[in-house]
């Protein structure tokens, strides 16, 4: 089967999906769009910052996932990791179908993540990518397979765009080397 992998490079998500006998396609950042349409049998996004079209979509429907580091349906969209901290959500991992929304499918494997008081938001991003990396070399025959079953999001949760942190960069003092302890809690109601 040949694997689309939309976002930044990422080494161990191509071993894993060649090591299941898959084809990895790598196109890093690269806007998917109508002459991309079933180039693959499979689209795995992970990191990936476009919006994929709506015709791509349904090409690909329950044939596309997205690796996304929030326990969803909590921090939907840009910088959930962020978020997390700042709105005080659980943190976590989620692969999901792609659907038309934001990070709205049908949640196929997930997994809460303790996230250590002493961690940057460096840090704990990392340890987030490592975990839902490890989540997706445990699941990914599975999921590929159909086998796994998959739960509609019930809950609103949250969802947020890249301007939203723009009301909250002067907290991060340190940048993403901030420690977690300086900004958790700190969204306005």
């Amino acid at each position: 089967m040949k694997v689309l992998l939309l976002g930044p490079y990422n080494r161990s998500i191509i071993d894993t999906v060649r090591s299941s006998g898959d084809i990895p396609i790598v196109m890093e950042n690269t806007i998917i769009d109508r002459q991309h349409k079933k180039t693959a049998d499979y689209i795995i996004s992970f990191g990936y910052r476009h919006i994929i079209p709506r015709e791509v979509v349904d090409l690909y429907e329950y044939q596309a996932i997205n690796l996304h580091i929030s326990y969803l349906p909590w921090n939907k969209g840009a910088d959930p990791n962020l978020w997390s901290f700042l709105e005080n959500t659980p943190k976590g991992i989620s692969i999901h179908y792609i659907d038309h929304g934001i990070d709205t499918g049908p949640v196929l494997t997930q997994q809460m993540i303790d996230i250590d008081d002493s961690a940057t938001l460096r840090s704990s991003y990392y340890c987030l990518h490592e975990a839902l990396e490890n989540l997706f070399r445990e699941r990914w025959i599975e999921i590929r397979d159909g086998t796994i079953d998959a739960s509609r999001q019930t809950e609103i949760g949250t969802c947020h765009k890249s301007t939203d942190k723009n009301d909250y960069q002067h907290l991060l003092t340190n940048g993403w080397d901030t420690p977690i302890s300086l900004i958790a809690g700190q969204a306005l109601p």
